[in-house]
C-alpha cells in the first residue's frame, strides 16, 4: 500500500488551518486543474463527522466519480477522510495540525491501494504515486496561501 507522507508550515492558527482543510468550497479552488466540482453529499461548507462528499474530476483525461465520509474527527486537531467509492480499491487520508509558537505544522498522510492488481502496483511506481502526491501538494499551498492572508 503506497503512502504519501507530507509536512506543510503554515503561518496561522491550528483552528484556521483545520477548518481551511474541511472547506468544501476551498476544496474546488484548489483543484480547478483537474475540474473537480461536488456533485453529491455535503455541497459547500466545512464538512462535519461522519458526513459524505461525492466529486467529480477529471483525472488522465477521463471524469471520475469518489465518495469520501469523514470518519474519526478530532478539532482542531486532526480528522480522516476515507474513500466510501470511487476508482481506488481504497484510500485513508490523514490530517493532522500540530499548534506550533508561530503558526501550525499541517501533515498529511495518504494511504491507497490502486486498483486492478499488478497493473495498479505498475501504475503507482510509473506515475501514479507522483501525480497523487502533487495534487496534494497543490492543495496544501491553496490552504497555505488562504490561511497566510
Amino acid at each position: 500500500m503506497p503512502t504519501i507522507r507530507l509536512s506543510t508550515f503554515i503561518h496561522a492558527p491550528c483552528s484556521v488551518v483545520f477548518d481551511l482543510s474541511r472547506s468544501i468550497d476551498l476544496h474546488q479552488v484548489s483543484t480547478k486543474a483537474t475540474h473537480e466540482t461536488v456533485i453529491a453529499g455535503r455541497m459547500s461548507g466545512l464538512i462535519e463527522l461522519g458526513e459524505s462528499v461525492t466529486w467529480r474530476a477529471k483525472h488522465f483525461g477521463i471524469y471520475q466519480k469518489l465518495t469520501s465520509k469523514i470518519t474519526p474527527f478530532k478539532k482542531p486537531d486532526s480528522f480522516i477522510d476515507e474513500m466510501v467509492a470511487g476508482a481506488f480499491k481504497s484510500f485513508k487520508h490523514e490530517h493532522i495540525f500540530e499548534q506550533k509558537e508561530e503558526g501550525t505544522n499541517m501533515i498529511d498522510i495518504f494511504h491507497y491501494v490502486s486498483p486492478l492488481g499488478i497493473l495498479g502496483k505498475i501504475a503507482d511506481l510509473l506515475f501514479l504515486k507522483r501525480y497523487m502526491e502533487n495534487l496534494l501538494v497543490n492543495r496544501n499551498l491553496t490552504i497555505k496561501e488562504y490561511a497566510e492572508k
